[in-house]
């Protein structure tokens, strides 16, 4: 080991520029004596020779402080490469071409088991933050990402590792959480439940993880003979094998590689138009909004109902309410006639065609904000916290009173082909109804808000969403069926309208404090397709154009926006109103108000 003469402190320097100076060449180091003795610098000959001085001449140094000097400076020299590290061991050379990691003692298959469904460790992380390359570009990011972690599992660890598959929401599944997280319980001190299947159960791998074997045993259940594979009928041929394969794949990855992917379907985040609502109220408890099957809107503001042609776009005033205010309003199945919910507690049945008022019918007490048709049969809820039931065919103003909640009656949905009545209340209660009944077939207590929000799915027999308010902020899915819960979702602000779409399994959900967005949800996986925003007041209101492409949304910023959410239309609409764009008979509309 060569001495450097600069890393030696400034008392040893002297002696050895004494020497260098005294000869023409640089003394050569004899070998190191024994600790303890001292270190004699012999000169070369050509160096005594010039001076002719003896070769015996010496200089001594002491060892032990060069030693000393020479331990300070590498300690110092560690110090400031290393600030503040701990002394490491030295490492065991590795004798080889190649480093081969040590996997022994890690158990792959628990750790796989505890993974997130996007393969994410289960450490909680910060929320991911959107590309600003819009909502398709995020949802094709997350398509791929769910792509390569399905192909690493599958590629790792075949058929040892369960996959993770998306959670149902049917009904004929138990009760998941979305949002909540479920509250583990402490284990029993008896021996676990033997129903455990042996994939999910968490197991100590044995030493040599990936052990090398010789080319005629079988790698990871895959044949690698050394020669072509016969079978009965010759040699095998078949181009499928993983023998013949030049991918680094398996089979099994190729196919998921090269199946077709769904493009994300992209919506449109403007409103294609907005059109003023004066005096539209601001009150969570009012529906004031609905879309007819004749492709006309029914919007009440303040005393007046105006009616908004999507043919023509043209407006028309139908009625002014004289010492009353206009509190519900709900269109008819079929035909022109809409119901309109009065804050005095009426109920009128008006005729939009001919722009006259057929009768009013009284009962409540209180005022209407919840009307819901089943054909003939009209259904009102009021703040009174009463329902009647009313056949509009019959000179009686009420045929059926339904008395089940506590507070204010705020939704009201039937489902017309199993004919059940869902209420929603501010008693933060639930209520499904079985066709006319005086009592509730089911009651959901499990929302912890009032409950505005409701819709039946198109789809799915007996399947039920509500919404909670501002202290709730789920969405509840409930089986009607067996009166249970499928699923739940934390929306993270209050829920003020619920709508399926008609033409695809997909939902829309309009929300109030503290986002104000209108969002698109794909189900069962609750995945949002889009996030609308532009209201800038709570999104009350919401209907639904009879073609099921269009929806309609009105805030307390007195403002109604059109949104295309579920793609073009498949057609014209006929004379009766079914399939799209059509009108009713009604005059040229001028400008609202």
């Amino acid at each position: 080991m060569g001495i450097n003469g600069a890393a030696l402190s400034p008392t040893m320097k002297r002696p050895i520029q004494e020497s260098h100076s005294s000869a023409a060449a640089s003394p050569r180091l004899s070998t190191p004596p024994p600790p303890g003795e001292r270190l004699k610098v012999e000169p070369s000959h050509a160096g005594s020779s010039r001076n002719g001085r003896s070769s015996s001449r010496s200089t001594d140094i002491g060892l032990d402080a060069v030693d000393h000097a020479l331990r300070r400076e590498i300690g110092r020299q560690h110090r400031e490469s290393t600030p503040g590290a701990s002394p490491s061991r030295k490492r065991q050379r590795i004798n080889g071409d190649r480093f081969i990691p040590t996997r022994s003692g890690q158990d792959l298959q628990a750790s796989f088991s505890l993974l997130h469904e996007d393969g994410s460790p289960a450490t909680p992380s910060r929320q991911k933050k959107r590309t600003p390359h819009g909502e398709l570009h995020y949802q094709r990011t997350e398509e791929a990402n769910r792509t390569f972690s399905r192909l690493l599992r599958t590629e790792l660890f075949e058929n040892s590792i369960p996959q993770v598959s998306p959670p149902s929401m049917s009904p004929e599944h138990n009760r998941l959480s979305h949002g909540h997280a479920t509250r583990s319980h402490t284990p029993p001190n008896g021996p676990p439940p033997s129903s455990l299947p042996s994939n999910l159960t968490p197991s100590t791998p044995h030493k040599n993880l990936f052990s090398y074997m010789s080319p005629r045993h079988s790698i990871a259940g895959h044949p690698t003979p050394s020669r072509t594979p016969q079978s009965r009928h010759g040699p095998n041929l078949d181009t499928r094998s993983e023998v013949y394969s030049l991918s680094p794949v398996r089979y099994g990855s190729q196919q998921l590689l090269l199946s077709p992917r769904r493009q994300p379907r992209a919506v449109s985040k403007v409103p294609y138009k907005v059109l003023d609502a004066p005096e539209l109220a601001d009150d969570f408890y009012l529906n004031l909004v609905d879309w007819g099957n004749a492709n006309v809107l029914g919007v009440g503001l303040g005393s007046s109902v105006y009616m908004w042609n999507a043919q023509t776009s043209r407006v028309n005033k139908l009625c002014t309410l004289e010492d009353d205010t206009v509190t519900s309003v709900s269109w008819i199945q079929k035909g022109t006639h809409i119901a309109i919910g009065t804050g005095k507690g009426l109920v009128q049945i008006w005729d939009a065609e001919r722009q006259r008022r057929l009768r009013t019918m009284v009962g409540h007490t209180n005022r209407v904000g919840a009307l819901a048709w089943n054909t003939h049969i009209l259904t009102s809820g009021s703040r009174d916290r009463s329902i009647y039931h009313r056949d509009v065919r019959a000179p009686d103003p009420w045929m059926r009173k339904l008395v089940g909640h506590k507070q204010e009656v705020c939704g009201l949905k039937w489902n017309c082909e199993d004919g059940q009545l869902a209420s929603g209340g501010n008693d933060n209660k639930l209520m499904v109804w079985d066709k006319l009944s005086d009592s509730p077939l089911w009651k959901f207590s499990d929302h912890t808000a009032a409950v505005k929000a409701i819709a039946w799915s198109p789809h799915q027999r007996g399947l039920l969403a509500s919404g909670g308010g501002t202290a709730d902020r789920r969405i509840i899915f409930h089986d009607t069926v067996r009166g249970t819960v499928v699923n739940e979702i934390d929306t993270g602000s209050q829920v003020c309208n619920l709508a399926w779409s008609k033409n695809s399994n997909e939902i829309v959900s309009t929300h109030g404090y503290s986002q104000n967005q209108i969002v698109v949800w794909k189900y069962p996986s609750m995945t949002q397709v889009a996030s609308l925003t532009g209201h800038t007041y709570r999104v009350l209101y919401l209907a639904m154009s009879p073609d099921g492409r269009v929806v309609v949304t009105g805030a307390g910023d007195e403002t109604l926006r059109f949104w295309n959410v579920f793609g073009k239309r498949g057609g014209r609409m006929g004379e009766d109103g079914e399939g799209g764009g059509g009108s009713i008979r009604l005059q040229e509309w001028g400008v609202i108000r």
